[in-house]
């Protein structure tokens, strides 16, 4: 079996270079590095509170991690220590045309089912589905014969499920597109395809090396996603990041043949239909590549694995045809929890991101940041990176 690689809508994006309320040759209040789903709202939300705002990407907003990734906003795959915000993220998500000025996903909300087709994963459904209702989302534990009234597709082989009624999913790659009115509109100065190479400490803020003129900023906020150990590296730091090389899977337009987001207890499941018809098949089943050169190639016996559980799961997709397949890097930190906070001895630099299923919580953490950044205390804690990193050099 053989994929062709490429994103879900099909080739490159190019986008030119938007200026805001300033222009290169001044200090801009804060510059955000790295514009995916976090940088953006970070960045959106200080723009709206008064501060002149510059977001850099070396590529188009929301290509990559945030573009490319299943769209699942879900708590069953969340850790229990961020369901408190994945739940604000998840109404975030569903209301954001009217606080992103129309800019949508496409965002869904539908129930959500895990399953357990052996022992072994019953047990741990069970442990995980108890951990997360502690932790306030609304999970509850179902028998195969519930599950299958509330997926109609699902396989009978189910032993236990774990229910929760508010999950949901997204377009992914619809996410710049949804962004973007809002940051111009805010006054946000998008600065598309400008790779920064470097941060140095100039005077009372920043100077930030890039291949065309350099920026200066007061304060600055990383938020590279995977690449965010390098980019600690320009401050001294050294914060270990994992980079995962995910692969996704996209049938062809099918008849309704599911109403739910499902996943498996193992994790290596994550499976939802789309409105258009088209099935997309996920669960971390990797493939391959790197952080250096991004996704290379798929895996044939991965892909197989992945397409042959989800059939399993919902028999009808046994005649389904695969029509596209595509990878995404995921970030995660040591302890799978957010980067979220002030950077350790460098005042008025910041870090968000490399968090496992980061999709779900993005909006939201961006919000919390945006918070700190302005002097005021944020709704829920951040995630201090001093458990993480270790100083290079003084």
């Amino acid at each position: 079996m053989t994929a062709a690689v490429r994103s879900p809508e099909g080739g490159a994006v190019g986008r030119g270079e938007h200026r805001g309320r300033e222009t290169a040759g001044h200090a801009f209040d804060c510059a955000v590095i790295g514009a995916g789903v976090m940088g953006c709202s970070t960045a959106l939300h200080l723009a709206r509170a008064g501060m002149t705002v510059a977001l850099l990407d070396r590529g188009a907003i929301c290509r990559e991690a945030s573009g490319v990734n299943a769209g699942t906003l879900t708590m069953q795959m969340t850790r229990a220590a961020l369901i408190p915000y994945a739940l604000r993220a998840h109404e975030m998500w569903l209301r954001m045309p009217e606080w992103c000025d129309g800019g949508h996903v496409l965002a869904v909300a539908c129930p959500g089912l895990s399953v357990a087709f052996t022992e072994s994963e019953a047990a741990m459904l069970e442990e995980r589905a108890r951990v997360r209702r502690q932790a306030g989302a609304p999970i509850e534990l179902v028998s195969g014969g519930r599950a299958m009234e509330i997926e109609p597709g699902l396989t009978d082989k189910v032993l236990l499920a774990a229910h929760c009624p508010i999950d949901g999913f997204a377009s992914a790659y619809l996410t710049g597109r949804a962004f973007r009115p809002a940051l111009l509109n805010a006054g946000v100065a998008l600065f598309e395809g400008r790779a920064v190479t470097g941060v140095e400490q100039a005077g009372q803020g920043f100077a930030l090396r890039t291949a065309k003129e350099g920026l200066q900023a007061r304060r600055i906020v990383l938020a590279g996603g995977v690449w965010l150990e390098e980019m600690a590296g320009w401050l001294g730091l050294r914060l270990p990041v994992k980079a995962l090389v995910n692969q996704l899977v996209v049938t062809e337009r099918l008849a309704p043949v599911m109403r739910t987001v499902l996943g498996v207890a193992s994790g290596l499941l994550s499976l939802k239909q789309y409105a258009n018809g088209t099935v997309l098949i996920g669960g971390g089943w990797q493939g391959i590549g790197d952080r250096q050169r991004g996704g290379l190639g798929v895996r044939a016996e991965n892909l197989l694995g992945n397409v042959r559980l989800a059939a399993h799961a919902i028999p009808a997709l046994r005649d389904a045809r695969v029509a596209r397949a595509w990878l995404g890097l995921e970030a995660e930190t040591a302890d799978a929890l957010p980067a979220i906070g002030p950077i350790p001895g460098v005042p008025d630099a910041w870090i968000i991101g490399s968090v496992h299923s980061g999709y779900t919580s993005g909006p939201y953490f961006g919000k919390l940041l945006a918070q700190a950044i302005r002097g005021e205390a944020p709704e829920l804690p951040l995630f201090p990176i001093d458990r993480l990193l270790t100083m290079e050099h003084a």
